[in-house]
């Protein structure tokens, strides 16, 4: 079967599907608005806390992995929703699992936003 869109047409449609995404995770997820307004934040003052390139990539980095789970972890809940309402133990564990995954994405950024200000300010 050949590919409906390749090229440049696939990067477009692609873009527009990932931004139909990052819009839904907006308009439906208070989470992700939350760790977004967070990250807006966070992102200037990556600048501020961290020294050089490195850590600055390590602070951006951690804001964005949140992000990113929390993307995972939303797809992971509407899935499992579309499926059924009824409780069932594969789905229930599904949506404990993809949480405990943002979790410690919230606990490695607190780490490495912690560990660099301590370093910067307080060693």
């Amino acid at each position: 079967m050949k590919p409906r869109h390749t090229g440049w047409r696939h990067l477009v449609h692609s873009t527009r599907y990932s931004l139909k995404g990052l819009r839904a995770a907006w308009f439906n997820e208070a989470a992700f608005r939350q760790e977004l307004g967070l990250c807006v934040v966070l992102l200037p003052l990556a600048w501020w806390v961290g020294d050089g390139p490195v850590e600055w990539i390590l602070l951006a980095g951690s804001c964005l992995l949140v992000l990113i789970v929390e993307l995972l972890n939303s797809a992971i809940e509407s899935v499992v929703d579309r499926i059924g309402t009824e409780h069932h133990e594969l789905s229930g564990r599904a949506k404990d699992v993809s949480s405990a995954a943002v979790m410690l994405s919230l606990l490695a950024a607190g780490l490495t936003w912690g560990l660099l200000a301590w370093q910067k300010y307080l060693g």
